[in-house]
């Protein structure tokens, strides 16, 4: 399997997102990376941050929690000649790592991109909590490559809008552009002990189960077909499930692996 598993810089994560993730685009606020080693090749990469919007993201589906509680899985891959289930072990030995430099941190979040069909097996197979899904969207240009709405602003033809250009169904449309609906499911691992777990997923809107996992039949798209009409459709017919390259905005501060060690060593 894997012979070690530590905090590694962003850069060193970034070669092997970039190498073997479905998706190219890191994430923008990743605060630490951990790799995994085979015969010293790093061969397995999991960066933690946040989303675009982390206190939101929090507090919708734990009220009682702040941002410092909690950090989100933004990429997660290992090399593709490893064995497949190398990237549940190499998750669990994220989450013992995570539980023992970063105490305070009492909870893992991620979504599974059930837009491009990934119900989250990893999560599963590594026994997240399941709380429901949300339904998201996203653009294919005209040649099937996948264009996140906030990109789409940038590009668009239309008429500014406030900072942004306008992505009203008939401007994307005229230019080539179809918009697409899809799932994300919500996962959760709690690093904290069992009764304050309890009482965090308490004040929780959603219900938290190790159970009624998602599975492919419950990736669900739709297809805009008209201003404010959608309509069920199958996968959509992506040339390539990565997203055009954005622009980077701010980060965070970046937690690094000296950092960390500075922390291990004065607890």
């Amino acid at each position: 399997m894997l012979d070690s598993v530590s905090f590694i810089a962003e850069h060193q994560a970034r070669e092997v997102v970039m190498k073997y993730h479905y998706s190219k685009v890191m994430p923008r606020i990743t605060k630490t990376c951990v790799g995994g080693y085979k015969d010293g090749m790093l061969v397995a990469v999991c960066t933690l941050g946040y989303g675009v919007r982390p206190l939101h993201t929090l507090k919708k589906a734990f009220p009682s929690l702040e941002v410092k509680d909690y950090l989100e899985i933004g990429k997660l891959c290992v090399a593709d000649e490893m064995p497949r289930n190398t990237e549940s072990y190499f998750l669990a030995r994220v989450i013992r790592l995570v539980k023992k430099s970063l105490p305070e941190v009492k909870l893992l979040y991620s979504w599974a991109d059930g837009i491009i069909g990934k119900p989250g097996y990893v999560y599963q197979s590594s026994n997240f909590f399941y709380g429901g899904y949300i339904w998201t969207e996203m653009y294919l240009s005209p040649d099937g490559v996948r264009v996140h709405p906030r990109t789409l602003q940038g590009i668009s033809d239309g008429e500014r809008v406030g900072k942004f250009k306008s992505r009203a169904y008939g401007v994307t449309a005229a230019m080539g552009y179809k918009k697409y609906f899809g799932l994300q499911f919500r996962y959760v691992y709690p690093l904290c002990d069992k009764h304050t777990w309890k009482d965090i997923s308490s004040y929780s809107p959603f219900s938290w189960s190790r159970s009624d996992y998602p599975k492919d039949k419950d990736c669900l798209w739709q297809e805009q077909i008209a201003k404010g009409v959608r309509a069920p459709c199958g996968k959509p017919p992506f040339a390539t499930t990565q997203y055009v390259k954005e622009k980077n905005a701010g980060q965070l501060p970046l937690f690094t692996p000296c950092s960390i060690e500075r922390k291990i060593q004065n607890d």
